[in-house]
C-alpha cells in the first residue's frame, strides 16, 4: 500500500518510538523510508553584527544531532529483519512543520510518520504543536505515534 515513507526524527525517545513503528510499517510494505530531520532557523536575534561563530556552533551542533538521528534510524532499519532501504534527508533554516510538509511534497511520500509531543496547556494553545500543523498542512495521510 505504502511505497514511500517520510519519517520526521528529531533524535527524542518519542521520535524513536516513531522511527521503530516507520520502519516496521516500511518492512511490512516494502516501502522505502526517507528519515528526515529538520534544523530551526538560527534562533538569535541581535542589534548589529551578529557573532557568526554562534551561527557556525549552532550548525555544528545540529548536524551532529541529524547525524546522530540518522544512524539510530539505519542501525533500526537494518535490524529485527529484511533491511529496509533508508535516505537521510536534513533540511535546513526551516520552520520544522514546513520542513516536514515541503519535504513530504518534494519527496513524493505518500506517508508522512511523526511523534507527538504531548505539548499540553497554553504553549499549544498559542503555539500549536508541529505534529497539528504537519496533520493540517501535509499533502499525504500523517501517522501520529504516541
Amino acid at each position: 500500500m505504502f511505497k514511500h515513507i517520510l519519517l520526521a526524527t528529531d533524535g527524542s525517545a518519542i521520535a524513536e518510538r516513531a522511527a521503530a513503528f516507520a520502519v516496521d510499517l516500511a518492512r511490512v510494505h516494502g516501502a522505502k523510508l526517507t528519515a528526515l530531520y529538520v534544523v530551526d532557523p538560527f534562533p538569535f536575534i541581535g542589534i548589529g553584527e551578529s557573532n557568526p561563530y554562534g551561527f557556525q556552533a549552532y550548525m555544528s551542533a545540529a548536524q551532529e544531532c541529524a547525524a546522530q538521528a540518522h544512524a539510530r534510524i539505519k542501525t533500526l532499519s537494518e535490524t529485527g529483519g529484511a533491511a529496509v532501504q533508508v535516505t537521510p534527508l536534513t533540511v535546513e533554516d526551516a520552520a520544522i512543520y514546513r520542513g516536514i510538509v515541503d519535504a513530504a511534497r518534494s519527496e513524493g511520500a505518500d506517508l508522512v510518520v511523526v511523534g507527538s509531543h504531548g505539548r499540553t496547556g497554553l504553549s499549544r494553545v498559542v503555539l500549536g504543536s508541529v505534529a497539528a500543523r504537519v496533520v493540517a498542512e501535509a499533502p499525504a495521510p500523517v501517522l501520529v505515534v504516541r
